[in-house]
This record gives C-alpha cells, sequence and structure tokens, in this order.
C-alpha cells in the first residue's frame, strides 16, 4: 500500500518478505475493510482484515490477519511483483529446510521475547523470522494464540494455511474457515539469478 518497505530474504531460489504483511489496501488502491465488530468479522463474504485484540501495536509487531476473501481478492493484497504464496510455495520452502518435522523451527524467530516459551527448535537459520500473530476466530470473532501459533494464509483452496507453533518444530499444512483471520506472506514473482552449469558440449 505504499506506505511500509518490508525486508525480504532469500531462501533457497525463492524471495520471500520477512515480515507479516500490514496491507490496508488493495493494490489498486482500495482500502481493504476493517473495524468490523465480531458479529460482521464472522458473517462477512468479502475481504477484511482485523487487528489482533484490535492493538495497533499488535499490527506493526506480527502484522495484519486477513480473512480468505482478501487473500483471494483479484486486486491483490500484496506489494507489485509479489504474490500471496500458495501450497507449492511453502512445500518448496519446508522441503529445502528439511522435510515438515523441522523446518517449523528453522523459520520461527528464535528465544521467547514475542514466541511463548519453550519455542522449541527456533532457530531462524532461514532469516524467514517467522512471528506468532495468532488468529481471529471464525465462529466469534475474538483472538486467540498470539505468542503461541503463526498461521499463514495459502492462496489455494485446499488445505489452505501453515501453523507454525510455540511448542513444536513441526510445520503443519491443513485447512481453514474462510472467515479466519490469519497472516500473511508474500513471495516474489522473480527468481533470483541462480548460477546454472552449463554442460561442455553445449
Amino acid at each position: 500500500d505504499g506506505s511500509c518497505e518490508y525486508e525480504t530474504v532469500q531462501i533457497g531460489n525463492q524471495v520471500w518478505m520477512q515480515e507479516n504483511l500490514k496491507a490496508t489496501h488493495y493494490q489498486n488502491g482500495d482500502a481493504i475493510l476493517t473495524g468490523l465488530d465480531n458479529e460482521g468479522w464472522i458473517n462477512t463474504n468479502e475481504g477484511a482484515f482485523a487487528i489482533y485484540d484490535s492493538s495497533p501495536s499488535n499490527a506493526e509487531i506480527y502484522g495484519n490477519l486477513y480473512n480468505w476473501y482478501a487473500v483471494d481478492d483479484e486486486r491483490g493484497i500484496c506489494p507489485v511483483d509479489y504474490r500471496v504464496s500458495d501450497s507449492n510455495d511453502w512445500i518448496k520452502l519446508t522441503d529445502y529446510l528439511g522435510g515438515s518435522e523441522i523446518a517449523g523451527g528453522k523459520l520461527k524467530l528464535e528465544g521467547t521475547e514475542f514466541w511463548s516459551s519453550p519455542n522449541y527448535g527456533a532457530t531462524n537459520e532461514s532469516g524467514f523470522s517467522s512471528m506468532p500473530g495468532g488468529n481471529i476466530d471464525e465462529t466469534n470473532g475474538n483472538s486467540y494464540h498470539l505468542g503461541n501459533d503463526a498461521n499463514y494464509w495459502t492462496y489455494d483452496n485446499n488445505n489452505n494455511r501453515f501453523t507454525l507453533s510455540y511448542n513444536s518444530e513441526e510445520i503443519i499444512h491443513h485447512s481453514g474457515s474462510y472467515n479466519l483471520g490469519l497472516s500473511v506472506r508474500c513471495i516474489s514473482n522473480q527468481t533470483p539469478n541462480i548460477a546454472i552449469s552449463i554442460p561442455e558440449d553445449f
């Protein structure tokens, strides 16, 4: 939305944002719906975001929490040249980091300043710097699990989120209701220039 500069990190041949998305506008400048009360949140079927406990400092640290409709909106919530990461992006990332049993630890910011103790296995050796933004519940609109979980939407309909937890180094791939409020990580549409070895008889 022009007002926010994001740090990025290259992991394998992917370039990810190093922070959870904070966009309040779509790429074309339209405002993303926000400020819904609990009733409004659980019943809307248009793109919306919420802030954990409606506290601006949470948005600053952990980013905004978006419903599925915002992720799916063709106007785009990621900055230009970026898109909402999809399951394939996450599976590539997970494989690159050694598989789902341990990849979560390599993605989580280490220590317990933001993550609840014990923040098991957290090394952040990937530089992804995952922050535990929690979620907005789809059944009552309340905020849950700040410090315990990082939940990321993926841009596809089935098995559409990945979760990291304070008490595991695993990354879990599962589905979520459209009216959940979850974090978003954007990924670059560009593949970084990687040296390719040319066969000698080329």
